[in-house]
């Protein structure tokens, strides 16, 4: 805990017991959960925590950076707690949500630069859907 302690601080959020908790779980979990989901599994350690902590606690990570705020379908949103630049692929049949690291990418700023002129990014979200190869393999 106290790695997610400092890794708040060095961000601008005071450390309290419920964030650090919240990120630990965030951090540990890379099923990029639900709020319900993140809710089932710290109330049990955390009784006083209120969803509306919870929402409060999520945005001001999603704010200060330190965690992603994921609206892959329109249903769901979904966290996750690796910021490092990354796209994500949903599996149409199960639901899953899956990390995608690639070397590269895509620049869209050059690309467009001549159509539109010079480009302010402030965030990026790449996600691909389709069957994964646990849900695919059940209908062969």
């Amino acid at each position: 805990m106290e790695q997610t302690k400092d890794y708040l601080s060095s961000h601008g959020i005071r450390p309290s017991a419920q964030r650090m908790a919240i990120m630990d779980y965030l951090l540990k979990h890379k099923t990029h959960p639900t709020v319900e989901e993140i809710y089932s599994a710290l109330l049990p350690s955390l009784p006083t925590l209120s969803k509306t902590t919870l929402y409060n606690t999520l945005k001001l990570f999603s704010d200060k950076k330190v965690a992603l705020m994921l609206n892959i379908d329109e249903h769901t949103t979904r966290f996750d707690g690796d910021v490092k630049p990354h796209a994500h692929f949903q599996c149409q049949v199960c639901g899953g949500v899956y990390d995608i690291f690639e070397d590269e990418l895509p620049e869209l700023t050059s690309l467009y630069k001549e159509q539109i002129g010079e480009l302010e990014i402030s965030s990026v979200e790449i996600s691909y859907r389709g069957v994964c190869a646990k849900c695919a393999n059940k209908n062969d």
